[in-house]
């Protein structure tokens, strides 16, 4: 396999001889080597989250991406899906739409995680038949979070930390009324309907991946398993942070069917070579997020980025 820096180097050489789309020509050279090797079609779905450089609305997932996977899956001809998957995450309506679309494009569906599915990526790779992981590759929490206007600026805050913030106010003003005063200033952020919002935002995210785990990954078997998957995911209490990684270990200890991406080397080269190849995008350019497939139709969102203070 090659290694990050080789493949860089591969980049360099391309852009030296006056290859102007020399990210994508290695990129594509990888997939189609892996869709190669597999029988099956590839695609990638990446964004570069974990640079923190990027307005959140450019890297998460939106309703914008059902378009992506469109261009993606235009002229592809099995029915058999690998999802390179490495995001950290957004709207799980967004997320439903396109668990829907790639449902009726394919039969079978391999979700991989090279590195991190994190929030709503974690919810799309649970609509998978199977799940395939590294030692070093993470899932997490899918208790939904709410991006707030408050009094110290725009937070991101779980809705269970809402809801508990809440009941908390509530037990505390029941014995000692005279706190109302303390708690007002800090409720007053909340709308009204964010309690019902909050509940309902859970219960969304629960129902769609306990539904996605039953109607696929244990299709054949009762729904014990995937209930439990859902509910430990969903609930904050379990992890204390929305970022918290969830190994493999533990992916395969809450009941997930995960494959292990170093049982078979050649294909964990393969793999891996695809994925450091759309990576060095985003290192090397302003690009935002990927979404490609073997064949080189791809989408690309980009940023303008901020220059430094001299």
């Amino acid at each position: 396999m090659p290694t990050w820096g080789q493949i860089l180097g591969e980049i360099r050489s391309l852009i030296g001889a006056g290859d102007k789309l020399a990210f994508d020509t290695v990129r594509n050279k990888y997939l189609k080597e892996l869709s190669a090797f597999t029988g099956r079609d590839t695609i990638i779905y990446a964004t570069r989250w974990t640079s923190g450089d990027v307005p959140p609305n450019l890297v998460t997932i939106t309703d914008e991406d059902v378009h992506a996977f469109m261009e993606a899956v235009s002229g592809l001809k099995c029915d058999n899906l690998d999802l390179i998957l490495h995001s950290g995450g957004g709207s799980a309506e967004a997320t439903d739409a396109i668990v829907s679309y790639l449902r009726q494009k394919f039969k079978h569906i391999r979700v991989i995680i090279p590195q991190a599915a994190m929030s709503a990526a974690t919810m799309l790779a649970c609509s998978a038949d199977i799940i395939i992981m590294g030692k070093q590759s993470s899932i997490g929490p899918i208790d939904p979070q709410f991006i707030l206007q408050t009094s110290v600026g725009i937070q991101a805050i779980p809705a269970h930390a809402i809801l508990q913030q809440f009941k908390k106010a509530q037990e505390d003003c029941r014995e000692n009324p005279k706190n109302l005063n303390s708690w007002l200033p800090m409720l007053s952020q909340y709308g009204p309907a964010l309690l019902v919002r909050c509940q309902d935002q859970i219960d969304f995210g629960k129902e769609l991946v306990g539904n996605w785990l039953k109607a696929y990954m244990f299709k054949d078997e009762g729904p014990e398993i995937p209930d439990k998957i859902a509910e430990y995911l969903s609930n904050h209490g379990n992890f204390k942070t929305h970022g918290k990684h969830i190994s493999i270990e533990k992916a395969v200890e809450i009941g997930l069917k995960i494959e292990r991406l170093e049982s078979n080397q050649d294909f964990q080269d393969k793999v891996l070579s695809a994925f450091h190849a759309t990576m060095h995008a985003f290192g090397s350019t302003n690009t935002a997020k990927i979404i490609a497939n073997q064949n080189g139709n791809c989408f690309l969102k980009q940023f303008n980025p901020v220059p430094l203070p001299r």
